[in-house]
């Protein structure tokens, strides 16, 4: 066992990396509408 101390965690070590831009909110609303039209909540004559 030595006796040296031990290193410093990295700053970023507690942060969280999740990140949710524009692109996959996008993507998420596209896939729910998606899904709402194929479930017959949305009527057809609302879809282009």
């Amino acid at each position: 066992m030595s006796n040296e101390p031990t290193p410093p965690e990295p700053p970023t070590a507690g942060t969280s990396r999740l990140a949710f831009n524009e692109d996959w909110a996008a993507t998420a609303l596209g896939l729910a509408l998606l899904l709402l039209v194929l479930a017959g909540a949305i009527p057809a004559g609302l879809v282009p």
